[in-house]
């Protein structure tokens, strides 16, 4: 009698379709933070600090009690969710429209990576529009069942003027 092979080191269905499940699970999660964040902005202004200040708590429960956001050098790092959410009340912009790209999502049990691409068409403070792209390194973690961000780090390769703009073709 033959044996049955079983030195398949492929996981299970079970499994694989869990980390699929899990994978879009993340991408939701990332969609959800990038429309919160550009929520801030209405027709190339920040919204006044009574609209923006639900909107940050809306994208604070989106991390971990001990999560760090690291925008970098020009936006900052805070850790915790509470530093988060009055992070994200002080816009540095005045748009912003993000695209998470390419995404590389790694998922072990109750903890993801994932790395992004992002490009950003956004206004700066002083009303010069510009072109912005980089990647995002993030650590997910399962908790009560539900992705969150536990880290997240922007790196930026480039912030280039966008002469014409688009003020004028806001509808």
């Amino acid at each position: 009698m033959s044996q049955p092979l079983s030195n398949d080191p492929r996981p299970g269905l079970e499994e694989r379709v869990q980390a699929l499940e899990d994978a879009l699970a993340i991408q939701n999660l990332k969609a959800r933070y990038a429309e919160l964040v550009d929520r801030r902005y209405h027709r190339g202004a920040a919204r006044p600090a009574e609209e923006i200040a639900p909107i940050a708590d809306e994208i604070a429960a989106l991390f971990t009690e001990d999560a760090v956001w690291d925008g970098g050098a020009a936006m900052g790092r805070c850790e915790g969710r509470a530093a988060i959410a009055e992070r994200m009340r002080e816009p540095t912009l005045l748009f912003s429209w993000h695209f998470f790209l390419k995404p590389r999502i790694e998922v072990s049990g109750d903890r993801a990576t994932a790395r992004w691409d992002i490009l950003s068409p956004c206004t700066t403070q002083d009303g010069r529009p510009h072109w912005m792209a980089g990647t995002e390194d993030d650590v997910y973690v399962r908790e009560g069942g539900v992705w969150l961000h536990h880290q997240m780090k922007l790196g930026v390769v480039f912030l280039a003027p966008h002469e014409t703009g688009w003020q004028k073709i806001f509808v």
